[in-house]
This record gives C-alpha cells, sequence and structure tokens, in this order.
C-alpha cells in the first residue's frame, strides 16, 4: 500500500477500482464525472445517493467503484468525494481508501483544519491513454453545495436527511446567479496552503469570467440595439431614433459599470485575502517579501512560481503555485539558458525551501555553464559537480533512473516506502548534446520519478512539435512555463486568458544568500 500525500500521483493497472473512506463520523460518499475543465457535462455526471450509478461509476454501501474502461469516453476525470452527513458539523480526519483487485493500494490521510464540510479526496484521472489516480484533499467550507457549484452542478444541494439509510440527502434547486469569493474571512489553511492559494485562484477566475461574458453581452446587445435603431431607413435619422441609440449606449455602459465595480470588489477581497495569506505562508509558498524568508524553515506542499495577471482586468495578481514534489515535470520555454538563470534560482530556492525535514539532493545538467553562479550557494545539497559535458549526462541520468526503477519495484512488491529525500534534477539546454537513451530515462523519470521524491525541471525550446516522438511525447507531458511576455495560459475553470509573470531570484549577493539556504 502507498500513502501518498496532496498532489503526489501513481497509475492504476486495474480494469476496476473502489474508493472508500474511514472516519470518526458518519458521511456521505459521491463521485462527479468531469470533462478536462473539472466541470460535469450534465446531471448524470453527478453520482450520489439520489443517482447511485452513471457510466462507469457506481456507488454502493462500501463506497464508489469505478470500471475505468466505462467511463464516458469524453470524461476527464473521475472526482471522489466526501461530506459531512445531513446537518453535521465540520469534517474530523478522513482516511481515503483507494482498492485495486480487492487489496488498498493507496491511501490518503486528510486532516481538515478550516471548518470543511466537504472535501475532494482522490482525482482518478486519464493521462496519455492510462489511468492515474492523484490526491488532493481539497476542502469547501460551504459543504456539498459549493463543491458542486465549483464544479458546474449548482443545481444540487443538501437538505436535511430523511430518516432511514435510503433517504435521498439531496434535492433540486435553481442555480446560484454568480460566483462569489467563497474564503472571505475564513480561517487561514497553513497546513494546506496549496489548496488555499488554488481556491483563491479558482474565485479569481470566476469572477474574471463573470465580468468578460457581462462585456461581450453588453457589446452584443448595443450591437443589437444600434441595429435596430437604423434599420428603418425613413425613421433612422429622426429624433426617436437618436434617443434609442442613446438609450442603447447608456444601458451599454451601466452594465459595464456594475460588472466593473463587481469584479473591483471581488479582487479587493481577493487581495486582502493574498496579503494575509503570504505573512502566514511557508516560504517555497510565499513572497520574497515575506517574514517566511527570515522564520526557520518551514515544509509545504507546494511551489510558487511566479502571478498571474490580466492588464484589461486591472491589477489583482494571482500566485501560481504547483505541487511539490512536481507531479509533472517544469519546462521552461527559452532559446538561452543564461537568460532564465533568475528564473531557475528562483525555483531552486523553493524546492530547496520546499521539505526541510528531508534532506534535498540536487543533480544540474548545465552545458552551457549558465548556472554558474548559482552553483556555489547550493553546494551544500548538490548530488554532485554540474555536469557541463554531454559525455557525463547518460551516467547521471541512468543513477537516478535506475532509483526510481528499484523504488517501483519495491512499491509493487509491496515493500515500498516513503522517499527520505526530495530530489531536484535541472536539465538545462535540452534537448542539445543529449542522446535518445537520456530522453527516454527522463521519460522513465517522468513516470517513476515520484517513488524517489524527484522533482524535474527542463530547460529549452518548446518541443512538443518535434520530429522526434520521444522528444515530443516529454514535452507535451510537461507543464510550460512560457518567458516570451503576452503568450496567454488559461485556467482550468472557465478557460479565462491570463499572462504569467515567472518569479526572479533577487539580484542582491546577500538576499540570494538568505534565500538559497542550502542545508
Amino acid at each position: 500500500m502507498r500513502q501518498l500525500t496532496a498532489g503526489q500521483n501513481v497509475p492504476l493497472t486495474a480494469q476496476s477500482v473502489r474508493f472508500g473512506v474511514h472516519a470518526d463520523a458518519a458521511l456521505d460518499i459521491s463521485a462527479l464525472v468531469v470533462n478536462d475543465d473539472l466541470r460535469v457535462r450534465s446531471a448524470d455526471d453527478v453520482v450520489t445517493g439520489a443517482r447511485t450509478t452513471t457510466a462507469g461509476v457506481r456507488l454502493g454501501d462500501d463506497g464508489v467503484t469505478v470500471t475505468l474502461a466505462e467511463v464516458r469516453a469524453d470524461a476527464q476525470a473521475v472526482l471522489l468525494v466526501v461530506s459531512t452527513a445531513g446537518q453535521s458539523a465540520e469534517l474530523g480526519k478522513v482516511v481515503a481508501e483507494l482498492s485495486e483487485n480487492g487489496s488498498v493500494t493507496v491511501e490518503f490521510a486528510i486532516a481538515p483544519a478550516a471548518g470543511e464540510r466537504a472535501l475532494i479526496c482522490l482525482e482518478v484521472y486519464r493521462r496519455q491513454g492510462a489511468w492515474k489516480v492523484r490526491a488532493l484533499g481539497q476542502g469547501y467550507a460551504g459543504g456539498l453545495a459549493e463543491l458542486l457549484q465549483a464544479h458546474g452542478a449548482a443545481g444540487m444541494a443538501p437538505v436535511p436527511a430523511a430518516s432511514g439509510p435510503q433517504s435521498d440527502p439531496y434535492a433540486m434547486t435553481a442555480p446560484a446567479q454568480a460566483a462569489v469569493p467563497a474564503q472571505a474571512g475564513g480561517p487561514l489553511e497553513v497546513g494546506h496552503g496549496l489548496e488555499r492559494l488554488w481556491m483563491i485562484f479558482e474565485d479569481a477566475a470566476r469572477s474574471a469570467a463573470a465580468l468578460i461574458s457581462a462585456r461581450d453581452y453588453a457589446a452584443k446587445r448595443l450591437d443589437q440595439e444600434l441595429s435596430e435603431a437604423v434599420s428603418d431607413p425613413a425613421t433612422r435619422n429622426t429624433p426617436a431614433a437618436d434617443a434609442a441609440r442613446t438609450a442603447a449606449q447608456r444601458r451599454h455602459d451601466e452594465l459595464n459599470a456594475t460588472a466593473e465595480a463587481n469584479h473591483r470588489r471581488d479582487s479587493e477581497q481577493l487581495v486582502r485575502e493574498l496579503a494575509e495569506a503570504d505573512q502566514a505562508m511557508p516560504p517555497s509558498l510565499a513572497s520574497w517579501e515575506s517574514p517566511a524568508w527570515d522564520r526557520p524553515p518551514a515544509p509545504a506542499d507546494g511551489i510558487r512560481l511566479g502571478e498571474l495577471y490580466a492588464i484589461d482586468r486591472g491589477p489583482l495578481r494571482i500566485p501560481y503555485c504547483v505541487p511539490v514534489p512536481l507531479n509533472r515535470p517544469l519546462w521552461i520555454d527559452t532559446e538561452s539558458s543564461a537568460a532564465v538563470a533568475p528564473i531557475v534560482g528562483a525555483l531552486l530556492a523553493r524546492l530547496v525551501a520546499a521539505a526541510p525535514q528531508r534532506t534535498t539532493v540536487v543533480d544540474i545538467i548545465d552545458l552551457t555553464s549558465a548556472f554558474t553562479g548559482l552553483t556555489g550557494l547550493l553546494a551544500p545539497v548538490l548530488g554532485g559537480p554540474p555536469i557541463t559535458h554531454h559525455t557525463d549526462i547518460s551516467a547521471r541520468l541512468k543513477t537516478l533512473a535506475d532509483a526510481a526503477e528499484l523504488a517501483e519495484m519495491a512499491y509493487n512488491s509491496g515493500a515500498g516506502t516513503p522517499p527520505t529525500e526530495h530530489r531536484v534534477l535541472v536539465a538545462a539546454d535540452f534537448p542539445h548534446g543529449y542522446q535518445a537513451t537520456d530522453v527516454q530515462r527522463l521519460g522513465s523519470l517522468l513516470m517513476r520519478g515520484d517513488l524517489i521524491g524527484l522533482s524535474t525541471v527542463i530547460i529549452g525550446s518548446n518541443e512538443s512539435d518535434s520530429a522526434d516522438p520521444l522528444i515530443a511525447t516529454l514535452s507535451q507531458a510537461c507543464r510550460h512555463l512560457p518567458t516570451i511576455p503576452g503568450t496567454p495560459l488559461f485556467d482550468p475553470w472557465t478557460g479565462s486568458a491570463w499572462e504569467l509573470d515567472l518569479d526572479l531570484l533577487p539580484q542582491e549577493p546577500e538576499r540570494q544568500a538568505r534565500i538559497l539556504r542550502a542545508r
């Protein structure tokens, strides 16, 4: 059995898996079948006590069974959920389990600390034709109703449970008309910093989508009303037509003003939440100005990459953070490793700070000697001298790949243990100087690296369209970080466009020494 932490994932090998939980109080179990935007397609995708089956997903007395081959073909994932039963208060400790072939293979312990009444425990999702499971632990203080709203099923809401074990605990209600930040004034989830920041990001995304939608509607309605005002040649130059045009413009401006005011109110609330969070977050999730960098090191479940913003939507900037160890390698899109050295320095500082309770070991492939200014500060955690010649790449990657393969063999035999190290691999100047076997080993580490606690950062041009299928596949599996201004990224909830301003390592030597406090 493998014990996961938030953000970790493992491949699934069985055709059917069962989700169950252990808790001190009665819980309701449910499941959502979602598209790649993490939203349901219809009410048929919501599996609860009211509707216990859908394609590939069945809710029974012993939990939720997912038959992977039968899940609708265009679905991206199945979210496995627990919530308080009836009118129960907050959730206590929950231990989620996933079983394959009758045996528990994955366990994920969650200790809610901020009044959550619903949790997404696990995500069973597709990845390159196969299935994997990821530990999430994302909580919702508003209970199942808030969770359902966040995933496009706002018409479902909990009601007081009737007597009897087979009662329907949910009823259909009118959909909510607008999303507002749900965490205003709520306690800070320091132990789940990544989740808290992503919840703020989701609130920002939904507020942005509401503004964009209102602007689009106002523009379309104005165009339609202006066209109607001049459609009759006999009246288009009359005072009545002028009045109609003036009224149409006024309605357009009023709608836009209301939408802007609502978005500004939401943004101001989120700015306050972010300022509060930045004071309490561990260093790897905090800004450089945070007092966290002056406190003793503290572990974190993620790292901050930079800030997301949209110039046309005001000054709000949202931290962009990802789980650690990195569940997907980061790929910095650049033609020059030297040009992104401050970005790499910032990433390494946060990766080193993320797991002070474990030994961090960093391996650097630096064929162009772009990072010599960093290696002195990182000397205490380097796994060996930085590789500056292409003939030395294979041996270093083989060592990592062999360690991951041994860890996988131990895991499959039931003798696996959690990694005691946090390994970090920086592969710069890719793919120049790398042999085909090196690419294969990087691909192997993508699949097995989490078994040795590995986080991988690749630096080079975007190779997603490479003629080499191995390189293209590797590139497509990574999380790409654009370095060209104006390159859009799209949030997973609404598809709204954002720009990413990657964090840079401060240039002052004394600040670098304080931030890159390698042990």
